[in-house]
This record gives structure tokens, C-alpha cells and sequence, in this order.
């Protein structure tokens, strides 16, 4: 059984600079998942399939986007899930939720393999998680209570990621239509 998982990905340059704060966790507390995957929003969750998955996952999100529109997203400052996530907080998150809710009812009747969500959606960008050192999340937390951050942008890059037992590749990327009036 193979690992994979959907995310939206932002475009530049909201992507170098959160890949910039994740080598930044990596660097101050050696945590490797921060820098496993680059900066994105998960809409699917790491699931375990069969390898043969992969084909007719990018086959279903390819069609998937075809009907739909880049989200316009915006960041800002930063936050946590109890002690283990440092994340950067989708402000404005109303087309995500429109995106994700979208593809759940797809993969339901399209892509039935992807199960139903467990846990409600909060769309978030992961900075640094589970092997976040707990010695350093008091003074991370301070720090991060204080730092800023904010952008906004029409995100339209849609990835499915296959993991190859060390670390994550890209099996589709899907380009979601403009979104004729989005900011960017």
C-alpha cells in the first residue's frame, strides 16, 4: 500500500517565503517535517492505497479541475494545534472550504476509494509538526505570538503527491481556471 495525499499549493512569492520559514524551523529545531513537502494546504490527507491508485487519482483530479476556479486565499500571522503544529492562518478562507467541500462530494461519487474526512477542515499551511522538539515550543510560541505575517493570492495549483517510502513526489499537478476578478 502506498501513501498519498491532495494539496493546493500558493503561488510565488507566498511560496518562497514560507519554504524560507519552514528551512527556518528546520534549521533552529531539526524538525524534518518541516521541510518534507513545500508550502501548501492539505484538502486530502496522507490515505494508504494500492499503487495502481495513482492513475486513476490524477485521472479524477484532472477532470476534477476542469470546473474549477483558483481560491483566492489569505494568510496571515501564524498559529498552533496544541503543542505539535506551528502553522501560518488562512485568514480568508471561504474558497478553500468551497474547493474542498467540492472535491469531498467528487471523490464520494467519482473516487470512492478517498474516504469520507474524519475531522473537520481547517485549512492551515504547516510550518513545523510532530517532530517540533517540545523543549522549544514555549519560546516558539512567544516568538510566534508576536511575528507577522499576512498575503493574499489566487492559489490554482492542485498536487496529488505519492510517497516513495523516503520522501514525497508529485504524481499530477492540476492548474485550476483563473479566477477572473481574484486579486492577486
Amino acid at each position: 500500500m502506498d501513501l498519498f495525499l491532495v494539496a493546493l499549493l500558493p503561488p510565488e512569492p507566498i511560496r518562497s517565503d514560507i519554504w524560507a520559514l519552514k528551512q527556518e524551523m528546520h534549521q533552529r529545531t531539526g524538525s524534518r517535517n518541516a521541510v518534507n513537502l513545500p508550502p501548501h494546504i492539505t484538502l486530502i490527507p496522507p490515505l494508504r492505497q494500492p499503487a495502481p491508485f495513482a492513475a486513476a487519482a490524477a485521472a479524477s483530479l484532472r477532470e476534477f479541475g476542469r470546473a474549477q476556479k483558483a481560491c483566492l486565499v489569505g494568510l496571515e500571522d501564524f498559529a498552533w494545534f496544541q503543542s505539535r503544529t506551528l502553522y501560518v492562518h488562512v485568514a480568508q478562507a471561504q474558497a478553500v472550504q468551497q474547493l474542498h467541500e467540492a472535491l469531498r462530494h467528487w471523490c464520494a461519487t467519482q473516487l470512492p476509494a478517498v474516504p469520507a474526512p474524519t475531522r473537520p477542515f481547517v485549512p492551515h499551511v504547516t510550518l513545523a509538526t510532530r517532530d517540533l522538539p517540545p523543549a522549544a515550543v514555549p519560546e516558539l510560541r512567544a516568538e510566534f505570538a508576536s511575528r507577522r505575517y499576512a498575503a493574499t493570492a489566487a492559489w490554482e495549483e492542485l498536487v496529488l503527491y505519492q510517497h516513495d517510502g523516503r520522501k514525497w513526489q508529485v504524481q499530477e499537478t492540476v492548474y485550476l481556471l483563473p479566477a477572473h476578478g481574484l486579486a492577486d
